[in-house]
Parts: structure tokens; sequence; C-alpha cells
């Protein structure tokens, strides 16, 4: 259901169970809750509704529900736990556990991320989803980009080129022109230090697959982006989450974890961090570095909604002057999600190693849109796109926040960027339940916490939730989730 990232559309289906000739309504049923086991859209440890809830959801006798649990019971897709219901099962064969000290937090099952990464690749009918991570298809259209490949494939040398495998460390021009850009931004950054990826996620996998080995701690914001805590999580690291607040992170737990576990990295996201929106103050940023440097730990910043951020925020790599910390972005939430164009920036005396890490899992990354990417910020069209992006983003935030203030939701955090972090009033997992049944999906709370807990909160992206449709199933399906 959706971070870092993902932008999930609604798989379930909105239409009433009717009886046929070739399916009975408890098969109906059976395989509308298969269907979503399957593509983790309830994902496992989840609760499904209680007989009574489902038969009166759905207009069943509780006969039928009764009838269709038992056929998931067969199928192994759910137990029933005695007087408490019926649940996923995680069908994943568990793997060894790196033994952790028992004051750390257990991190819940990379469930969660499963949920994101499945949820993105149904497709949504045409309808706007409020869970999305991303930007809507039609904002991200662009004429330059498709005439920016026709004029680097034009090239002869390049044609000749993409015969062989490109430059280890990507391509030449674009690692020039985003160290400019770069530069710009108060980051010193030399070509040399930069290395393209295949997107912002394999960039940071990179650092971490370079930095770390099994058992290693890891600080992580929370809530924060549930696919960075499973990723992690499945490397065999101790993910320790650490409270995110308006200026950052908590410096108390912080210094709690240094003494305690001695961890060896710290992943941000400074700016307009997901989901909540908050920017890192300069204070407090001031203040993880100095953290880093007494406890010799690394930092990794997350840039990847750089593009739509305000004007001077701050950063911790250009405080730092990548000396102990990693630079992390990409063009996916501003350009096109399938060219999966990102980069990391490093210090100098780790340049290397993480090239190593990067040949031994991808080789090399496409040169052919890297020098179409290269040749459209160079001329300037980049940045064009993104000034209309984010008028465009105001505008629709404005009418996303009146909507959801009106359907009662409150803000926990001042609206900006893409994602507004809203309290419901109720537990969101069944919401999200419920909504599927009407053709959204919406992002829960629990999905940004590396320990899983129920949650009154959910992520919404204000590109996406301008549709007074989905508003009116939100309250409609709040009132029934009060109701049972």
């Amino acid at each position: 259901m959706p971070h870092h990232s993902a932008s999930p559309p609604a798989p379930g289906s909105a239409s009433a169970l009717t009886r046929t000739a070739a399916q009975t309504l408890t098969e109906q049923l059976a395989e509308r809750y298969a269907t979503r086991i399957r593509d983790r859209l309830l994902a496992p440890g989840a609760r499904l509704p209680s007989v009574r809830q489902c038969a009166a959801q759905h207009g069943l006798n509780p006969s039928t529900v009764v009838a269709a649990y038992d056929l998931l019971l067969a199928q192994g897709l759910v137990e029933a736990r005695r007087n408490r219901g019926f649940f996923v099962r995680d069908r994943v064969v568990s793997r060894p556990q790196t033994r952790v000290p028992s004051t750390a937090p257990r991190i819940a099952a990379p469930l969660s991320a499963a949920t994101l990464i499945r949820g993105m690749f149904h497709p949504s009918g045409g309808r706007p989803q409020p869970g999305a991570g991303v930007l809507p298809p039609d904002w991200l259209e662009t004429a330059f980009l498709p005439a920016a490949v026709r004029k680097v494939s034009s090239n002869a040398g390049l044609a000749e080129s993409s015969l062989r495998y490109g430059e280890p460390q990507g391509d030449g021009h674009l690692r020039r022109v985003l160290a400019a850009r770069l530069q710009d931004m108060g980051l010193p950054a030399d070509p040399q230090q930069i290395i393209t990826t295949v997107g912002a996620t394999h960039a940071l996998d990179i650092v971490s697959r370079t930095l770390l080995k099994p058992g290693d701690a890891v600080m992580v914001e929370e809530p924060g982006w549930a696919v960075e805590f499973a990723r992690l999580d499945a490397l065999g690291m101790r993910v320790l989450p650490v409270p995110r607040g308006p200026a950052g992170p908590d410096l108390a737990v912080m210094e709690r974890y240094c003494e305690a576990h001695a961890p060896k990295l710290f992943v941000s996201v400074s700016v307009l961090h997901n989901p909540t929106g908050f920017c890192l103050s300069p204070a407090s940023a001031h203040r993880v570095l100095q953290l880093a440097q007494r406890h010799d730990f690394h930092v990794v910043e997350d840039d990847t909604y750089s593009h739509i951020a305000p004007p001077h925020a701050s950063r911790m790599s250009v405080l730092d002057g990548l000396q102990r910390s990693f630079y992390v972005s990409g063009f996916a939430k501003i350009l096109v999600p399938n060219w999966r164009v990102g980069y990391l920036v490093a210090p100098e005396a780790w340049t290397e190693r993480l090239l190593d890490t990067k040949l031994l899992s991808t080789l090399t990354t496409p040169s052919l849109l890297e020098r179409a990417l290269a040749l459209a910020i160079e001329q300037g069209q980049l940045r064009r796109h993104a000034e209309r992006i984010r008028q465009r983003l105001d505008q629709a935030r404005t009418r996303s926040v009146r909507l959801a203030e009106q359907s009662g939701c409150r803000f926990m955090a001042e609206p900006t960027g893409l994602f507004g972090w809203v309290d419901t009033g109720v537990d969101t997992e069944p919401l999200a339940q419920r909504l599927l049944d009407e053709g959204y999906l919406i992002a829960p709370g629990a999905l940004f916490h590396a320990v899983r807990a129920p949650s009154t909160l959910m992520r919404i992206n204000f590109a996406t939730t301008q549709d007074t449709a989905f508003w009116a199933a939100y309250r409609r399906v709040l009132d029934a989730v009060r109701r049972s």
C-alpha cells in the first residue's frame, strides 16, 4: 500500500459480490481475499475482518463468510487463532536471524515493503490513488525528454559505444552536469565522487552493502520509509528507529543508541521527509554531525525530493562537506520513474569500494538514458519542468488540504511538499482494507513504523487527493469503521 518510497494503484475490486453461475458468493469472497494476500495487499500477520464485520460490509450471511474463510484456511493462506479471529499466514521461510541485544528494538517483518512494492505494479484503471508515492503520470509528461533521447541516439559515437558496456562509474557527461548542479547547492562534489545508479534505492543499497556487514546497527528515522526498513532488515542489519520531529531526529535517542549499540550508519531524509514533510533545521543537522564525529558513524542523506524542495533547505552533506556523509538522489519523483536513474556522492576515500559494489550488482548503468538526462539538465529543461511541477503541486496542496480537513482529518505536520501526514481518529489498517473495496489504496500509518503497531495516521499524496469522490468514499467508510 505505499515511500521512499512507491506509487501503488488500487487493485481491489470496487464492485459488489453477486451470485453467478460460474462462482458462488463464497468462492468470490474467498478469491477476493486470496488475491489481496498473494499481492501482499493483506500482509502476513494482518487480521481479517471478523465474520460479523465482513458479513455486514458485503451484505452476506455470516455462514457465507465462514465458508469463505474455511476455503482460505484450506489453501494455507490464513490461520485461525482461538478467540482472536483469522490472520494472514507468513508463507516465507524465515532466514537465520543475527542475535540482537535484548535492549535493541526488534523490527517488524518486512511485510510493509512487500505491500508497497507489489502494489506499484497493479493497474489503477485511471483512478487517482491517495496512497501513491509519486506524481500522476500526466504531470510527468514532457516533450523534451523524447527529443533528448532522439538527439543523443543520432550521435554515431554513442551508437557505437552502446555496443559495449558503459563507463562503470556512470556517463561522464552526466556526472559533470550533476557536479555543477550540486556545487550550486553548496555541495562540493567532484565528478569523480559521483556514481550513477539504477535509481535512488539502488544507491542506498550500494552504500549499505559497502559500509556494513550483517549484525551491524543502523539508525533510521521513524516514521520513515518502509522499503528502507525492510531492505536493511533483509541484509541482516539491526534497525534502530529514531523518532523524527519537525526540526530533525530525536538526538537524545540517537545518543542512547550510540552508547548501547555503536551504530555504523544513520539514514535520513532530511528535506521534505517522507511521510511528514518535515525539513531538517541547521542546528539539528549540526548536532547530528557532531554526534557522528564523536561516535564514529556515517550519515546517508536521501534527497529524493530535492527537485520540489524549498530554496536553501538545510542538508547535512553540505554542512559536512562530504567528510562523514553520503548524498543520494534521483529523478523518479520529478521525471521518469521507469528510467531508474539515480546517483550517489561519496567521500573520495570510499568511491572505489562503492564502485566495486556497483559492478558486482549491475555492472554499468544505461549510457543512453544518462546522456539524454544530462542534456535536459544542461539546457535548463529540467529546471523549468521542476518549476512548473512545484507551482502545480502548490495549487493541488491547497485543494487537498481543504478536502481533508472538511472530511475530519487533522494534519500532524505543516502541509508541504508532496505528502500530508494526517490523523483520521481510527485505526487506518481496517480503514485501508475497506477502502480497497471502494477501489482506493491508502497508505496507513503502520507502514511507516519499523515496529508494527496500530496507528490512526495515514499519508496522503497531495497530487492525487483532489478527487471529491475519494473523500466521499473515505467519509462513508470512516463512519462504517467507527460503528464496527
